[in-house]
């Protein structure tokens, strides 16, 4: 387990924005969203299913536009500056239309959400302010089938 568990409230945790239409700005994905459904990603490596995920959420927040879907994927990170570049490569590496990629400078990642350092991507998907699945892999755990399982969960927190 990683992460917050089902029914936790996901805590506010500002982040250097990479890509997205707040780069460059510390920004609170968590305080933006308020009660709309969200995917909550955190990444500690580049990897290429990760992008393959990400993908998926991208096609995702425009499938689910009328539901106000949110989604963005935070990389943990001790050194913001050096990662930037590297994000901001494999986002367009990725072909990423939509999801914001952003930093937070510590690999720990925000203490109230207790990741575990075994695992390599978190994902949280949460609505009304309160987590309902969690996902955690260890490195090389992600592939396409795990994928295919994140993605088909999202239409289940877009429903109202």
């Amino acid at each position: 387990m990683s992460g917050l568990k089902t029914g936790q409230r996901p805590g506010p945790y500002s982040s250097l924005v990479s890509v997205g239409t707040e780069r460059g700005q510390s920004h609170c994905f968590i305080c933006a969203t308020a009660d709309r459904p969200a995917v909550i990603v955190f990444a500690r490596t580049l990897s290429d299913p990760l992008g393959k995920l990400a993908r998926g959420i991208d096609k995702a927040l425009a499938d689910h536009r009328d539901a106000e879907l949110r989604a963005w994927v935070t990389f943990l990170s001790e050194d913001q500056t050096a990662l930037d570049p590297k994000v901001v490569e494999w986002s367009k590496k990725h072909a990423l239309r939509s999801v914001p990629l952003s930093v937070f400078e510590d690999v720990v990642g925000p203490p109230t959400y207790r990741l575990s350092r075994d695992a390599d991507v978190t994902v949280l998907l949460s609505v009304k302010q309160k987590v309902v699945r969690n996902f955690a892999f260890r490195t090389g755990e992600l592939n396409d089938e795990r994928i295919a399982e994140i993605l088909k969960t999202i239409p289940q927190i877009t429903k109202k």
